[in-house]
């Protein structure tokens, strides 16, 4: 069955409950009483709500309210935003430098609105001592918490403990910052660049004095 409300001719009842351009309520009038209104203002008539008893019609332009039903539609799908899942691995004696590295990774992630996964990765003897990974998993939450929350606690998972930090920021506003940012950043380069130099103006041959225009003009009519 198709989705398309019926409109106009394609409405089979004897009478319909019409609601005006405007929103107002017509009343309970017969189908060609509410036809010939939809013909009077130029308009559509519209079945909006099918199952009422009886159904209820507005007049509109029906053309233009699919064209807006549309654009809203598209600009909501524009908007909308899947929260990702990143991952980042670490290990349970991580270097400094190693370390600030991800945790570099971790706030670009959280700040795009995504969630982290953080896994610790133990390996042989580093299997009995799990406080090393815990430890360490806290040290990052802590690091990243101005941005980021726990929002699964570390828990073991055969010989990786796994912690997942969420975004304070919903993905659709780490987005639009995003567009804001990227906007300005455009704003301030263009104001940066030199403008173009004004091209010189031709210069003009120097007027020459009447006497010799004069004389000029005699020699043209002596040739």
């Amino acid at each position: 069955m198709s989705a398309e409300p019926r409109i106009n001719d394609r409405i089979r009842v004897p009478e319909v409950r019409l609601v005006g351009p405007s929103g107002e309520q017509v009343g309970i009038v017969p189908l060609a009483k509410a036809l010939e209104l939809a013909q009077e203002y130029d308009l559509d008539l519209v079945e909006v709500a099918a199952n009422a008893r009886p159904p209820v019609c507005k007049l509109m332009d029906y053309g233009k309210f699919k064209y807006e039903s549309a654009m809203k539609a598209r600009e909501a799908r524009k908007n909308q935003a899947h929260t990702v899942i990143k991952e980042m691995k670490l290990r349970p004696k991580i270097d400094p430098h190693d370390y600030d590295t991800k945790k570099g990774h971790v706030v670009r992630f959280l700040k795009q609105g995504d969630k982290v996964k953080i896994t610790i990765m133990f390996r042989g003897r580093e299997q009995s001592r799990p406080e090393l990974g815990y430890r360490l998993l806290q040290r990052l939450a802590e690091d990243v918490q101005d941005l980021g929350f726990v929002e699964s606690n570390p828990k073991q998972d055969g010989r990786n403990m796994i912690m997942v930090l969420g975004p304070h920021k919903k993905k659709t506003e780490a987005m639009a910052e995003a567009r804001e940012a990227q906007a300005a950043r455009k704003a301030e380069r263009q104001a940066q660049q030199p403008g173009r130099s004004p091209q010189p103006a031709a210069e003009e041959a120097p007027a020459q004095d009447a006497p010799v225009q004069e004389a000029q003009a005699e020699a043209s009519a002596e040739a």
